[in-house]
């Protein structure tokens, strides 16, 4: 199957969101234009089944030694913009600006 993409993406790299199903806070380091990873991993995991030709996230979990890969449809922006709390945030980000986070790679 070919399926065109002229979707972009709603949300950036370093935005502090909310997964609007599971309620847990994150901040997004890396965006894919659609699905990634496996059919196995799609079928064992995105019970929810979002479309896989929409962006998808991979994000930084607020509170604990986590990395989660989200599908667009299940993430909000969020109020609460407290900074994110995990051990990688500096590996990805050089600094926080009180609403969200500047890529390491944006400092070029």
């Amino acid at each position: 199957m070919n399926c065109e993409m002229e979707s972009s993406s709603s949300f950036n790299i370093g935005q502090i969101v909310l997964h609007q199903r599971f309620g847990y806070r994150g901040v997004i380091y890396d965006v894919d234009s659609r699905f990634m990873l496996s059919d196995k991993w799609y079928e064992d995991v995105a019970q929810s089944c979002p479309p896989k030709d929409r962006p998808w996230y991979h994000l930084l979990v607020d509170g604990l030694d986590q990395t989660t890969y989200v599908a667009e449809r299940n993430l909000v922006i969020t109020r609460d913009l407290r900074p994110i709390q995990h051990p990688l945030i500096e590996a990805y980000f050089s600094l926080f600006n009180a609403d969200s986070y500047e890529s390491l790679d944006l400092k070029n």
